[in-house]
């Protein structure tokens, strides 16, 4: 089965974005390091990065319906900053009942206040924060075995 993993604005410019606080380890490692946990867990993974917030409205519309369909398990989502602005993608979660895991591969909690709340978080199944690149690998293994 598919697990799509979804990113949004800005984490195209991982490992040059602020890799004091993002490591150095590029989106393209990021994708490589889920589809070899995905294919340990006998499932692949379709990769989707973009910095506009319809874009990921429609790409978690058209996986909702793979869900339902039983093509897909659920979504590894970084939101990035619509993490904590997006009312919009918290609907989109909602409304299609896709299954998410949450993703941040900084601790937002240990930052900027503005980042302490997520829009994400109340429809997501779980949610990985702090732990690097390696939070998503966490979180493919958790949609695996839910």
């Amino acid at each position: 089965m598919k697990i799509l993993v979804l990113n949004g604005p800005n984490l195209n410019l991982l490992g040059t974005r602020e890799p004091d606080q993002y490591g150095q380890a590029s989106l393209a490692d990021v994708q490589a390091l889920c589809e070899q946990t995905a294919k340990t867990l006998g499932h692949e993974v379709e990769c989707f990065q973009s910095n506009h917030e319809g874009a990921l409205i429609d790409k978690i519309h058209e996986a909702g319906k793979a869900h339902q369909a039983g093509l897909l398990l659920g979504a590894v989502f970084n939101p990035g900053a619509f993490t904590h602005t997006s009312v919009a993608l918290h609907d989109a979660i909602k409304g299609t009942g896709l299954p998410v895991v949450e993703v941040h591969i900084s601790n937002v909690h240990a930052r900027e206040a503005f980042r302490h709340h997520s829009y994400v978080s109340p429809v997501a199944v779980g949610v990985v924060v702090g732990l690097g690149i390696q939070g998503y690998a966490l979180a493919i293994q958790g949609l695996a075995t839910r």
